[in-house]
């Protein structure tokens, strides 16, 4: 029988002595390097990278939180659960022509949406001109005629679209404050004004928390705007993601024809599109007795140990 190769008999005692702490040191976690940290009118504003991936780090209450990830060495693979999910709103518009989000980070959303439809115009809101300048310095995020920017606070620019007469058929509300959504976009005041600039065949994409105290309030309150609604979760993200139409929501059979149709396109990015179908409930799982948010009560309070 032939014996087993064991390398350990070709190390020197010293080697050998020495040999459990280089296989520990190999094990560590990679160190996360800063290459960019400012403070803006809004926030601190942190880029950290570790290996390939590089994330935007807002930081303003309670510590840490990824906004934004990139893998520098596949730009168009989504790194985080949540954003691939935001594109579930093309199996209800599977071909948007006018595309609004509010909330940049990164660029890795606005980016994507440009690379599958280019001729499409897409108007992004920021509050931050800071983050505007280190999602085209560090991941790699650039306007062009189709796809521009907008400093302005989202609430703002929505109401002045509703009065122009603007229309968009896909709207992705993503805008982070560092602790949580800014309380002006939640209400049900803000979410009329939304409805004023939806196309009659929109979809809103809504990106909240699935653990969010603020849970129940956000439910009630997409349901006096909206009636009925998807919502949207995952197992492997802390994130629900609502899907709302003006007009009645499709049956499960046509979402299921739409993944299989457009899946392909959406390979390269990393969304698993034919598993969200299922994901999609309209299965109220809130207390509906808690009040709607308003201009008036969006009780602050509730972010506090969130």
């Amino acid at each position: 029988m032939k014996s087993k190769f064991n390398f350990l008999q070709f190390l020197t005692r010293q080697e050998v002595k020495i040999l459990p702490l280089l296989l520990a040191f190999m094990c560590l976690p990679a160190v996360a390097e800063t290459i960019h940290e400012e403070k803006s009118l809004y926030r601190d504003i942190v880029v950290d990278q570790t290996d390939g991936r590089r994330c935007l780090i807002f930081n303003v209450f309670r510590g840490d939180r990824n906004q934004s990830c990139v893998d520098v060495d596949d730009r168009e693979m989504l790194v985080f659960t949540y954003t691939r999910m935001s594109f579930a709103g093309l199996l209800l518009m599977p071909e948007p022509k006018k595309i609004l989000i509010a909330g940049l980070g990164g660029g890795t959303i606005p980016t994507t949406f440009h690379d599958l439809f280019p001729d499409a115009e897409i108007d992004i809101v920021e509050i931050d001109q800071a983050v505007v300048n280190v999602a085209k310095d560090y991941f790699f995020f650039e306007e062009n005629e189709n796809m521009k920017v907008s400093v302005n606070d989202a609430r703002v620019f929505i109401k002045r679209a509703g009065i122009s007469g603007k229309k968009y058929d896909y709207i992705i509300l993503d805008a982070f404050g560092g602790d949580y959504i800014p309380e002006h976009l939640l209400t049900l005041e803000f979410l009329q004004e939304v409805k004023q600039i939806m196309s009659p065949e929109a979809v809103l994409v809504a990106n909240t928390f699935s653990t969010s105290k603020f849970y129940d309030h956000e439910s009630v309150t997409y349901q006096r705007a909206f009636n009925e609604f998807f919502n949207f979760k995952l197992p492997t993200s802390g994130n629900r993601i609502i899907l709302a139409q003006l007009h009645p929501l499709p049956p499960r059979g046509v979402l299921i024809t739409e993944a299989q149709r457009i899946v392909e396109n959406l390979k390269k990015y990393g969304v698993p599109l034919l598993e969200y179908p299922n994901r999609l409930s309209t299965r109220v799982d809130w207390d509906m007795s808690r009040r709607a948010l308003t201009d008036q009560y969006a009780p602050a309070n509730l972010l506090k140990e969130n």
